[in-house]
């Protein structure tokens, strides 16, 4: 999926969506995504529209978010989760769900956090900060610096 570009990731979540309405079997992956979108009904019928949806722009001026953007923002999140990369995101991650009572209100603070971090590394020409990021994550969740962060 990362080697991907923008349009094959996009055709991968209609795909996915199409084969999870169908009851097919799905990989692991697949079963993220699909639950991912699950979670955003808004943004169903734009998945059922097809390759229209695959070209379309978002931009900031638009004042709309891009939902493949923020898909894969949650799929991105939750990865990291999984592999707790970086080191104690998954405490912090745990500890948001427990305060706010619902995994997708974590995760959308988590996702602002994200863009920013992103936002700044694009902007400085560095890789992202994982560090600023973790620390940002769990002072949001009420807890201390990871070790050796």
């Amino acid at each position: 999926m990362f080697d991907a570009n923008r349009d094959q990731i996009r055709q991968m979540f209609l795909r996915t969506w199409a084969r999870a309405r169908s009851g097919e079997a799905l990989q692991d992956l697949e079963r993220i995504i699909a639950d991912v979108i699950e979670e955003h009904p808004e943004y169903h019928a734009l998945l059922e529209q097809g390759p229209d949806s695959v070209a379309r722009e978002w931009t900031p001026d638009s004042g709309e978010e891009n939902p493949f953007l923020h898909m894969g923002m949650h799929i991105t999140i939750r990865e990291q989760i999984a592999a707790d990369r970086p080191p104690g995101l998954r405490e912090a991650h745990r500890t948001l769900v427990q305060r706010r009572g619902s995994v997708m209100g974590a995760e959308h603070e988590i996702m602002e956090i994200l863009g920013r971090i992103l936002w700044d590394a694009q902007r400085q020409g560095l890789p992202p900060d994982e560090q600023a990021y973790v620390r940002e994550v769990r002072h949001l969740a009420g807890l201390p610096p990871a070790p050796g962060i």
